[in-house]
């Protein structure tokens, strides 16, 4: 990985963008949308995780988070292990899932691929983390996030996206929360 592209502040906030394997459309079904939520909620109750805006998308997730326990790096990585098992278990036992076989033969193509993989890989390793380190860049990065569903086609408006903070600034926190304290904080 570049060195431009390393978690080097630990305090930080950070921008981070992360794409499943082959940039394969694995979520597009609410069982694997929801099991990125579950454990978003999981690491912001028991890992320190704050989260200040985020979008899932079919092949990829955006955040804006920071460690509470100054460990942006292992918490990224934890939540990827997770998320990658969960998921692919997901699939193998969803009877309706129409693309199974592709897909585990996808992710274990992928992990054969990959030294650091043992079978199946569901998530390219790099994750470009990007320190906000000013207002501008801040508002600049969730921009980009909320925007996305958008510039995809995928709605017209930021807030019609079911999995995006744009939601959530507009006060629906119904799916996912975040942490606004962030904002009080100078963060954001």
């Amino acid at each position: 990985m570049s060195r431009k592209y390393k978690f080097k502040n630990p305090t930080a906030a950070y921008f981070v963008s992360f794409a499943t394997v082959f940039w394969i459309d694995v979520f597009t079904r609410q069982d694997y949308f929801s099991i990125l939520e579950e454990s978003i909620t999981h690491c912001r109750k028991e890992k320190g995780m704050e989260v200040f805006a985020y979008c899932f998308m079919p092949s990829h997730v955006h955040l804006v988070f920071r460690s509470k326990h100054e460990e942006p790096s292992g918490l990224l990585r934890d939540f990827k292990g997770f998320t990658a098992r969960k998921i692919i278990k997901a699939i193998e036992g969803n009877q309706q899932e129409s693309r199974k076989e592709w897909l585990l033969w996808m992710f274990e193509r992928a992990g054969k691929k990959n030294s650091n993989v043992s079978k199946n890989q569901l998530w390219q390793q790099h994750n470009k983390p990007i320190e906000l380190w000013s207002g501008k860049v801040i508002k600049q990065k969730i921009d980009y996030i909320h925007m996305n569903p958008v510039e995809q086609g995928f709605v017209t408006n930021p807030i019609d996206w079911k999995y995006s903070s744009a939601r959530n600034y507009a006060d629906d926190e119904t799916i996912l929360k975040i942490d606004n304290e962030g904002m009080n904080l100078g963060i954001m």
